[in-house]
């Protein structure tokens, strides 16, 4: 099952010749997540190939115009192409009135329901969306008004099933075995066999973690605990640091120390500010902090791969081996 990051806008503040306001896709399985909504985004969905109707659930990190003015715009355009599927809108507290309150997009007027899922600022962890495929969550993070950060997870998978251990054991009937994949025992030869005989461990989800607009915190820390990518503003360099402590942004050197922090596994920059238009010295930075760091490609897509226990255990293996001399 697929599983791609699309960055749709990664300027800070307002948008460049090249650049776009904040907002980045998510898209699983032929379904989108949206995580913040900069004016202009229902246009990157349209570049992007990407379909709006697809759309299950917006996040919104917080009420600066460059992350939720094209919210507007794209809930008024869902309406006219005439959705009738339910939305999820999450955000800080209050986003559900000043949506309701823009003309046009009242209840009543749009022709779809919205539900709302709204962050008070004394939040500390919160589940802001789930399927029984995935979760999000959020966090407060540490910016100039009340901003939080996002967290998406997919559920843990049933382990690898042994066949052939299973066979031995007189388990022949694939609905046995899909028994025993739902970890539940079955009969055979006269004896029960029972799952953690045949399946191995579960099989973590693929995460993603969305740190934008913040300065380095332990919330930002804990949401890309592990992460498969995390996506992080690098709005400033090092040299401009006391700006982005001053401005509630981070360095890409800042950054490059979270996702090392954090465990992530690759780390994407976005949120430049304009004075970078070659966003790479900013990529250098980071690297030498953690050298699986890229500046995100707006409309590039990023596949999140599924993870594989068979690939981890040989690679488990070789790291003993070479642990070893051998």
């Amino acid at each position: 099952m697929e599983l791609f990051i699309i960055p749709l806008g990664t300027a800070s503040a307002i948008p460049t010749r090249t650049r776009h306001l904040s907002s980045v896709a998510l898209w699983r399985a032929g379904r989108l997540l949206l995580f913040d909504c900069g004016e202009g985004t229902q246009y990157r969905l349209l570049a992007a190939h990407l379909k709006s109707s697809r759309l299950e659930a917006i996040f919104i990190t917080h009420f600066h115009g460059d992350h939720f003015y094209g919210l507007f715009g794209l809930l008024a355009t869902l309406s006219m192409v005439n959705r009738t599927d339910p939305l999820v809108v999450v955000g800080p507290e209050g986003i559900g009135k000043v949506i309701e309150s823009v003309p046009g997009l009242s209840a009543k007027e749009r022709g779809f329901p919205i539900r709302y899922v709204e962050l008070a600022e004394d939040v500390t962890h919160a589940v802001v969306f789930e399927t029984p495929e995935y979760v999000v969550t959020a966090r407060p993070v540490e910016h100039r008004v009340f901003t939080v950060g996002y967290r998406f997870e997919e559920r843990m998978r049933p382990g690898h099933l042994d066949v052939a251990r299973a066979q031995a054991l007189g388990v022949t009937d694939p609905a046995q075995y899909r028994a025993l994949k739902e970890g539940q025992p079955v009969w055979a030869r006269n004896r029960w066999v029972r799952p953690e005989e045949v399946v191995g461990p579960p099989i973590p989800g693929r995460t993603f973690a969305y740190l934008t607009d913040t300065r380095p915190c332990e919330n930002g820390r804990l949401l890309a605990e592990g992460v498969d990518l995390l996506y992080h503003e690098a709005t400033f360099g090092d040299e401009h640091r006391a700006l982005a402590i001053e401005r509630g942004h981070a360095t890409a050197r800042e950054a490059a120390e979270l996702a090392r922090a954090a465990g992530a596994h690759r780390l994407l920059l976005g949120h430049f500010s304009a004075r970078y238009e070659d966003p790479s010295p900013l990529v250098a930075e980071a690297r030498i902090i953690f050298p699986n760091t890229e500046a995100a490609e707006e409309l590039k897509r990023y596949a999140v791969p599924l993870h594989n226990p068979r690939q981890a255990s040989l690679q488990e293996t070789a790291n003993v081996t070479d642990s070893r001399g051998r």
